[in-house]
């Protein structure tokens, strides 16, 4: 009921004439300007003080009084004499006999071994022949089959030989007979392939083989087996046997005299009375007190209703998010509406600020200067 009164009086100083105020009340008032009182809440201050619990008093206390004992001997028998038998001491004393001799005995060590990685030999390195072809060509060479010569031909007669022998006219030529050859083709070898030697019969070269190995893993001995000599020692054996050690003998003894312990108890300090002061007793606490009377203010210059703009609204609510405020669940929506009306008021209150209305005080504070 009392939120709601509250906002009523807000929305009425925010957009109303208060009836409580005349135009003619403001003093200096500026034209253009809109002003209105603002509902100042209370100020209250805390203070601390301390009331009397328990005044301060005195009580008077009983000291009681100190004994000390004092302490004092009295012979209760004089000083005698005796003699007394001293017996003979005896003593323990251990020695070792042997029982058995000491002996060596010889302990085989078993050899150690350990696995090691060898290579073998599978294959020793080797080399093979591997022939190749020889390379040939054909080649055609003339070979003379009749050497060149000459010869005599027998021609016809001469048709003006003189002679009547015909034999007389014949006529013999003696002719060059050209030499005759042959053209024979045969197949010449002319060498080997690249990297063959030619061993006369035919193209070979050696190839090389590598070793090859394997490898495997053996037990070699790392320490051989041994003896090693190992002394027993003798045995003995602890007896204890009773020597004396003083023979026995008499000694005079002095009997002392006894004394008996007399004790009595002597005033040291008499009974006495003290006064002792019992200090107040005070108890601490805190109260408010009244600083600053609320009620309406003098006129405050406020914004003027035709100037409270969707922009300013905007100003408000984002401002008084920043602080923390809750302006309802839409948040800035440019409305100036009850949740952002109850918010303000909060803030006003909280800050000591004049309640009620968008004044230029609690703008100021919002940090806002443009609207």
């Amino acid at each position: 009921m009392k939120k709601s009164n509250l906002l009523f009086v807000f929305v009425a100083m925010l957009f109303g004439t208060v009836a409580m105020a005349q135009p003619g009340d403001i003093p200096n008032a500026d034209p253009g300007k809109c002003y209105a009182k603002c509902l100042i809440p209370e100020e209250y201050e805390s203070i601390t003080e301390q009331i009397l619990v328990k005044p301060a008093s005195v009580r008077t206390e009983v000291v009681p009084a100190t004994y000390e004992t004092l302490t004092e001997n009295v012979m209760v028998k004089a000083e005698s004499r005796k003699l007394i038998p001293v017996p003979a001491e005896y003593e323990t004393v251990s020695e070792q006999i042997l029982i058995k001799a000491e002996t060596k005995r010889l302990i085989s060590i078993p050899a150690e071994y350990e696995t090691v990685s060898e290579q073998y030999l599978i294959a020793e390195a080797s080399s093979r022949i591997e022939t190749a072809n020889a390379i040939y060509e054909t080649q055609t060479e003339q070979i003379e089959t009749a050497p060149a010569s000459t010869k005599w031909v027998k021609k016809k007669a001469d048709k003006n030989c003189l002679s009547a022998d015909p034999n007389d006219c014949l006529v013999w030529c003696l002719v060059e007979t050209p030499a005759r050859f042959k053209s024979v083709s045969r197949k010449v070898r002319v060498g080997c392939p690249s990297g063959y030697a030619d061993n006369g019969t035919d193209c070979s070269r050696s190839i090389e083989i590598p070793a090859e190995y394997g490898s495997r893993k053996r037990r070699v001995v790392k320490t051989p087996a041994s003896t090693r000599e190992e002394v027993i020692p003798a045995e003995y054996k602890s007896i204890t046997r009773r020597v004396v050690k003083t023979p026995a003998s008499v000694r005079e003894e002095v009997i002392p005299a006894e004394y008996g312990t007399s004790k009595t108890k002597k005033v040291k300090t008499p009974a006495s009375t003290r006064t002792i002061e019992v200090p107040a007793e005070y108890q601490t606490i805190t109260k408010r007190r009244l600083v600053r009377p609320g009620g309406f203010t003098e006129w405050r210059e406020v914004v003027c209703g035709n100037k409270i703009t969707t922009s300013l609204i905007t100003q408000v609510q984002r401002a008084l998010i920043e602080r923390g405020y809750d302006v309802g669940p839409h948040g800035v929506d440019n409305v100036f509406g009850t949740d952002t009306k109850e918010a303000l008021v909060k803030y006003q209150k909280e800050k000591g600020l004049p309640i009620g209305q968008l004044d230029k005080e609690t703008l100021k504070s919002l940090n806002i200067t443009n609207y």
